[in-house]
């Protein structure tokens, strides 16, 4: 049996984007990995919006996984609205998980107050919303904490292309509605008693994560990644590799 140490990782993006970036894998060495588009994301952007939503993609997960790794359980590294996705992955499939390492991830609708905003703009604001991003990516990336954007110019656009603004609005209104619920604390508290749960945060946003005490209390680890904010693995790619991949290890 594979341990944490040497078995595969799948990186699963938040609401915009994708992880799938040489410079963070590149940081992994032999390991094995994935970066899979999920459903409205890249390869994916045709998915009907009705099945946009947390539990398809931990079905998309489990199909990729499944596919690339058959019955080898992997390490999920999931990035705020994608810890949502990891978290309920390892909820559901416990025997398939080596480790979590939660990149700021969900844990109380507080958290996902960016996903409320987008949860209820009507689908021509939301458009509109995305237009502008991609029209001054530079822009954006300020607004999200990086003051220097020039040299994440084009990962930007990139992110910003990887999804259509339906996508945005269905992942962001299934974000809402199972962060929101009675039983998501406790869903959390299991996987925290099933698997390893690593956090990782950014000095500049770690202060806006809504970690409840008893996860601070339960995680194995917590690391703070130095001078970035949300959004570190665009800003540092190969930094956020690295301190992945010192966890796994």
């Amino acid at each position: 049996m594979n341990n944490a140490s040497n078995a595969p990782v799948v990186f699963i993006n938040g609401l915009i984007g994708t992880l799938n970036d040489p410079e963070i894998h590149r940081q992994l060495g032999d390991r094995p990995f994935l970066a899979p588009d999920l459903y409205g994301y890249g390869n994916h952007q045709g998915t009907p919006v009705g099945n946009i939503n947390i539990q398809g993609q931990v079905e998309r997960i489990r199909e990729v996984v499944e596919a690339e790794f058959n019955e080898c359980a992997v390490n999920l590294v999931g990035h705020s609205v994608g810890g949502v996705v990891a978290y309920a992955f390892a909820h559901r499939y416990p025997e398939r998980v080596k480790s979590l390492v939660s990149v700021e991830g969900n844990f109380t609708l507080k958290d996902a107050f960016w996903s409320s905003s987008v949860a209820n703009m009507s689908v021509e604001q939301a458009e509109t919303m995305l237009e502008g991003f991609r029209a001054d990516p530079e822009a954006w990336l300020e607004r999200s904490g990086i003051l220097e954007p020039a040299g994440q110019t084009e990962t930007a656009k990139t992110w910003l292309a990887h999804q259509p603004a339906s996508t945005l609005q269905a992942i962001a209104q299934s974000v809402v509605a199972v962060t929101g619920r009675p039983d998501y604390q406790t869903i959390l508290r299991s996987v925290f008693a099933s698997v390893p749960v690593h956090l990782l945060a950014g000095e500049h946003s770690v202060g806006g994560w809504d970690v409840p005490d008893w996860a601070n209390k339960g995680a194995t680890s917590l690391t703070i990644m130095p001078d970035v904010g949300h959004l570190m693995m665009l800003q540092h790619p190969a930094a956020f590799g690295r301190l992945v991949a010192g966890l796994l290890a």
